[in-house]
């Protein structure tokens, strides 16, 4: 018989870990000199109003203003323009371009494929409920497709961000590119472009009832919002050093910062601020005179200078027929801007 011996579990006190503190995540905030920026005033009055455009805002491209700037008689449409107030464009029959490999690919696969914005108002702007794009933008590239013989409505649209636009041309993800594309030497050395389609030039987005900003010279101690590195702010920095800069990585938040009174001003080409204020007239307005100029292309790969050319001849025939202006009046002219002159077509020779 073997006897087992009992041996008494040990008793082992719990370890007391004291609990860590972990600070809460400091964001740093924008660094804008205190000593010149005063607090943000919200008039009280204007406050609701301010609120329910920033929410309309934030909820996504193509969404209309809140309920200050809509339903006041001459507002514009919801989402864009109405469909049944843009042109039609002739498709050129039996038309041929074999000189072009991007032409001949499209001709075969039965479309082109376009490199395009979707959250710039009567420019580049897509429907989030439908996908359906609308803008001046747009209708540039849809008469271009028509004028190459393809139908407009088989255009397959892609959002590309500027950033990725040379890279999207040359590995042939777009057959071409239209959304405020400024023509320059820079880029040159990288794409082709076509046109110039339209000439517009830096200038400054405020509030209706910002009586004292009327141009760039009035920008010292003003809260001024641009995109982060983009042409618009480095020449604010430079020419306009007394302004407050204040960068994010889109308009969009600038524009919602500047209906909920953080900062005076925002700043771009002419062009995308006159869409953001024909979203809203009553609360927003584009002031004084373009102080650059910013010539607006079509982006093609580089080497393609058939197809280029032929935009060229393109940009040139719709301008004269009448379609170019029909394009601006249904879109970009809803703010009451009227169609300018367009600017003249740049056909500098193949390198």
């Amino acid at each position: 018989m073997v006897r087992t011996t009992r041996v008494p579990a040990r008793r082992v006190p719990a370890r007391r870990v004291p609990a860590r503190r972990v600070p809460a995540a400091r964001v740093p905030a924008a660094r804008v000199p205190a000593a010149r920026v005063p607090a943000a005033r919200v008039p009280a009055a204007r406050a609701p109003a301010a609120l329910a455009l920033f929410t309309a805002l934030i909820s996504g491209a193509g969404a209309v203003f809140g309920a200050a700037g809509c339903g006041k008689e001459g507002s514009p449409p919801r989402k864009g323009p109405a469909a049944g107030t843009l042109p039609d464009y002739q498709v050129a029959q039996g038309f041929r371009l074999p000189a072009s490999p991007t032409w001949t690919r499209a001709k075969k696969r039965g479309h082109f494929v376009v490199g395009a914005k979707e959250d710039q108002p009567y420019l580049g702007e897509r429907d989030p409920a439908t996908g359906v794009y609308s803008g001046f933008d747009i209708e540039i590239a849809r008469m271009i497709s028509a004028s190459l013989g393809l139908a407009p409505e088989t255009i397959r649209f892609r959002t590309i961000a500027s950033a990725n636009r040379e890279t999207a041309l040359q590995n042939g993800q777009i057959d071409y590119y239209v959304g405020t594309y400024t023509i320059n030497d820079n880029r040159r050395k990288l794409v082709g472009f076509a046109g110039p389609y339209y000439m517009a030039g830096q200038s400054l987005l405020v509030r209706h009832d910002e009586n004292d900003i009327h141009g760039p010279q009035d920008l010292a101690g003003k809260r001024v919002c641009s995109a982060a590195g983009s042409t618009p702010y480095q020449r604010i920095r430079a020419d306009y050093p007394k302004a407050v800069l204040v960068a994010y990585d889109t308009y969009s938040v600038c524009v919602d910062n500047l209906l909920t009174y953080q900062v005076d001003a925002v700043t771009t080409d002419d062009a995308i601020l006159i869409g953001y204020a024909a979203k809203a007239p009553g609360e927003l307005k584009v002031v004084g005179k373009p102080f650059s100029k910013e010539p607006y292309g079509i982006g093609v790969p580089r080497g393609d200078t058939a197809l280029r050319f032929a935009m060229d001849d393109a940009l040139e025939a719709r301008e004269k027929n009448g379609d170019w202006k029909k394009a601006y009046e249904a879109t970009l002219g809803l703010s009451g801007v009227p169609a300018p002159t367009p600017p003249p077509i740049d056909r500098y020779p193949a390198s």
